[in-house]
């Protein structure tokens, strides 16, 4: 089959980001062709990208942009001619490639891999300014509530009638938890949960927890994610394990403001920043935690960063809302407190290192077998190609001749 692989490739590698790298790699390895489309803001596919479209983080342009990027709509027509793809897979388009996209696919059967809030959330978290988690739909509300100023909600109307009419074009849509596909019905999205795939630790990956109590922190720094709460957390269990350490592995617009909060905690000699590191050095950084903590104020669509500790054998503390309810089972793959609670949040942390909780910083084998088996990249590609080979077969179908449908290769 060939297979239009379309997103948003945003600066630093995210959830999107990994997962459209792992679908690419599972459909080569099952013989099929792909080419993967993308803006030029960012890496575009760490230059890979066959084809690419302007993008700009400038506001004036993206006022513009991302109502309908010409660009990228001219871009997915030379694809479409050049390729001919037989079915399109589509990642994030809401940021840069805009949703007029999905429309210029008509007639190509298209996937929708939804695995953030933009379609149904002019901020893209379901973040309220008070750090509460939004329970209203999109619209006025918007607006009366400080999300958005008066005119970027008079501005997102054509907008998101445009990323309306892309859902209602798709042949499937594909969210990445049961949370997420229950966030989509409520605004009349249907779609359907899909298990995202997980890589297995590398042949080199061996646990070793340190000597002392040490958390991990991996992932992009951004307000949504809670590194504040979790350094004032941290500052309280130093009161009584000052052997604690925290390792902070990523980077964002957040950095310089957590650098200085760690001054003005006295942290220097605790906390360190590794910020951005390669796939592979990620499970290096991961080896001796004695748990991954993601303490999101935001609900997280999924929480990739927990599965691919809990695959690893590593226990998680985590906010509960969201995907990461369904990730972690409290007491079993890791510990769940409440959105933005710190009081719960550096009660875990002292559990954890007091070893009441995980006394051998390891999850049981079971747990970790059920995940890998679960979020099996493999068994994620062969799901895939069974929806694009029932998409694609009819459209095939009506330009062979004969009486049997052409098979497609597997």
């Amino acid at each position: 089959m060939r297979i239009l692989l379309i997103t948003d490739w945003l600066p630093g590698v995210g959830g999107t980001e990994r997962y459209l790298s792992c679908v690419r790699e599972g459909l080569h390895a099952a013989g099929d062709q792909t080419r993967l489309l993308t803006s030029s803001v960012g890496t575009a596919g760490d230059g890979s990208a066959d084809y690419r479209a302007f993008g700009s983080e400038r506001l004036a342009a993206k006022v513009v942009l991302q109502i309908v990027n010409p660009f990228a709509v001219a871009a997915v027509g030379k694809a479409l001619r050049e390729f001919r793809p037989d079915v399109a897979l589509v990642g994030m388009y809401e940021y840069q490639l805009s949703p007029a996209v999905v429309t210029r696919l008509r007639d190509v059967p298209t996937v929708l891999a939804v695995g953030d809030y933009k379609a149904i959330c002019p901020l893209g978290s379901k973040l309220l300014p008070d750090g509460k988690l939004c329970q209203q739909r999109a619209g006025a509300v918007c607006w009366r509530s400080g999300c958005v100023s008066f005119p970027h909600w008079l501005r997102d109307r054509p907008r998101y009638a445009l990323i309306h009419s892309a859902t209602q074009h798709a042949s499937r849509i594909l969210a990445c938890s049961r949370w997420m596909q229950r966030e989509l019905a409520l605004d009349g999205i249907e779609a359907e949960y899909v298990a995202l795939p997980v890589s297995a630790p590398g042949p080199s990956f061996a646990r070793q927890p340190s000597g002392v109590p040490l958390f991990v922190y991996c992932g992009r720094l951004h307000p949504t994610k809670g590194v504040p709460l979790l350094l004032q957390a941290f500052a309280r269990l130093r009161r009584t394990v000052s052997s604690a350490r925290l390792r902070i592995v990523g980077d964002g617009p957040q950095r310089d403001l957590l650098q200085h909060q760690v001054h003005r905690l006295g942290l220097q000699k605790a906390v360190s920043f590794r910020g951005w590191v390669s796939p592979n050095d990620v499970e290096h950084e991961l080896a001796d935690a004695w748990a991954v903590v993601v303490p999101s104020l935001w609900a997280e669509p999924l929480g990739l960063v927990a599965l691919e500790a809990v695959v690893r054998g590593i226990p998680v503390v985590a906010s509960a809302a969201g995907g990461l309810g369904e990730t972690i089972e409290h007491g079993t793959s890791g510990l769940l407190f409440t959105n933005g609670d710190e009081d719960e949040l550096s009660g875990l942390l002292a559990d954890v290192a007091a070893r009441t909780a995980f006394p051998t910083h390891a999850l049981p084998d079971a747990v970790v077998r059920d995940a890998l088996e679960r979020h099996d990249p493999k068994r994620h590609i062969a799901l895939l190609r069974g929806i694009f080979r029932e998409l694609a077969l009819p459209r095939v179908s009506d330009l062979a001749t004969g009486n049997s449908p052409p098979v497609l290769p597997m």
